[in-house]
């Protein structure tokens, strides 16, 4: 048995590091995968410790990864006999195959599945929610999770991890009076439980809290930025933070000493991400660009994840280099031209990722009129490639400022319109509403507006 009271086979001293490696996961440790490796240095046809490793090659989102994964896993099941699995292991064996083989939503379901015979089976319920999250199923990211919440208990030892993956898949559904409640319980009975803190700062992003989201990361610094690999991802939030405040030297001085450290994906299309809304505001930062830039090529060599794709190219155009954006783009649309049955990033790259590309690079051509007509019709739909709504808040916004700069002012006012009525504590938002209102000669909408975002500013 697992720690979870789940029946598995293997050798004990493997299963001991397995308990531990789901640990170190839903603690966001890079003691996972020594734990992992551990496990199956003690049984190397362990199935659940394969599984596991197969899992934690996929959810990189980096194509190296996935190869590696791919090769390693096949070999373990050319040694096994499948029919001798239990069942759940088998049920896992068959996730993650579909996983290796780019089907993200045929997994998903499957893990779905293992979640309403096992609620208690916490690999399915994370990487799951990992699923959802690189697929932007918001409604599955709440439910997943709360379908198995009932099953858990508070002196459960990760009865906190799984609320706090439920108080982020609240928040992305919008529940965030409850995500709220929900992600402070989660920390509240483990202090280092870094996704449920995440969770919270997400909450305060939405609702434009942005005074009451320094403070709270400000009070809770050790817990989120030491001794895990989401680090960077949390100090990207704070630097959203600082970027609402208005200072934009406290973002830039959390960029140069943690996230243009970055080396994997994910930590990659944070830096994209931060100097992208600078980018759109003429603040060009050229040499942190050309340096984030000579990152990328290795990491998007070849389609794997669409997301991954439009920070690459935001890095491209920042760094000024329009002719590698393009290149990419056009590798992407030989992909997308010969698709291979059931990959689900194909559908991702055509509907989404391309136009957003295809837009980024519009925008670094000063095209504004064909930027908006290619983010215009997928406004609504932008979350079928995966990530948050603060993560793809920046093609909103390049969306937003498109309109402004290319006269579409009807376009503007209803986005802008949009934006303030739901977080009218946003600086940001009332600073587009005065942009708007100086386009259209109306000096004096525009003073109110700014003067707005400054008293909002000084309020927090």
């Amino acid at each position: 048995m697992d720690q979870h009271g789940l029946a598995l086979s293997g050798a004990s001293q493997a299963i001991r590091h397995y308990d531990q490696a789901i640990d170190e996961l839903l603690h966001f440790r890079i003691e996972v995968d020594a734990e992992t490796g551990a496990a199956l240095e003690a049984d190397p046809d362990f199935p659940m410790g394969n599984v596991l490793s197969a899992y934690l090659g996929l959810l990189t989102t980096e194509s190296a990864d996935a190869h590696q994964a791919r090769e390693r896993f096949a070999a373990f099941r050319g040694r096994i006999d499948h029919a001798a699995l239990l069942p759940r292991e088998r049920a896992h064996v068959e996730a993650v195959q579909a996983l290796l083989d780019g089907d993200f939503h045929t997994s998903g379901e499957l893990l779905q599945r293992i979640t309403e015979e096992h609620p208690r089976d916490a690999l399915a319920l994370a990487v799951g929610h990992q699923i959802d999250f690189f697929t932007g199923d918001a409604r599955s990211l709440r439910d997943r999770i709360g379908g198995a919440l009932n099953s858990w208990h508070d002196d459960d030892r990760h009865y906190g991890h799984v609320l706090g993956m439920y108080a982020f898949g609240l928040e992305e559904a919008g529940h965030y009076d409850r995500s709220e409640d929900v992600g402070l319980r989660a920390v509240e009975l483990n202090q280092r439980d870094v996704w449920g803190i995440h969770a919270v700062v997400h909450t305060y992003e939405m609702q434009g809290r942005f005074g009451e989201g320094l403070r709270y990361m400000d009070t809770r610094v050790d817990d989120w930025s030491k001794d895990t690999f989401f680090n960077v991802h949390n100090w990207w939030h704070y630097s959203l933070y600082a970027l609402e405040a208005a200072d934009v030297p406290r973002a830039l001085a959390i960029y140069d000493a943690v996230l243009a450290g970055g080396q994997s994906s994910m930590e990659l299309l944070d830096a994209a991400a931060l100097l992208w809304r600078l980018y759109l505001e003429d603040d060009v930062q050229h040499e942190r660009w050309t340096a984030l830039a000579s990152m990328w090529p290795t990491l998007v060599d070849e389609p794997f994840y669409a997301f991954n794709d439009m920070h690459a190219v935001m890095s491209f155009v920042g760094a000024g280099r329009i002719a590698d954006a393009e290149k990419l783009i056009a590798t992407r649309e030989a992909y997308v031209a010969s698709p291979v049955p059931g990959v689900s990033n194909v559908a991702m790259t055509s509907r989404v990722g391309l136009p957003v590309c295809r837009a980024l690079v519009a925008y670094g051509k000063r095209d504004y009129p064909a930027v908006v007509d290619l983010l215009y019709p997928i406004r609504h739909r932008v979350n079928e490639f995966g990530g948050s709504h603060a993560q793809r808040d920046a093609v909103q916004k390049t969306l937003l400022e498109a309109t402004l700069r290319s006269g579409r002012h009807d376009l503007a006012r209803v986005l802008v319109s949009e934006r303030i009525n739901v977080r009218p504590c946003s600086p940001f938002n009332w600073l587009k509403q005065a942009s708007l209102a100086e386009r259209i000669g109306d000096s004096a909408a525009a003073t109110a507006a700014r003067l707005r975002a400054e008293e909002l500013v000084r309020q927090a």
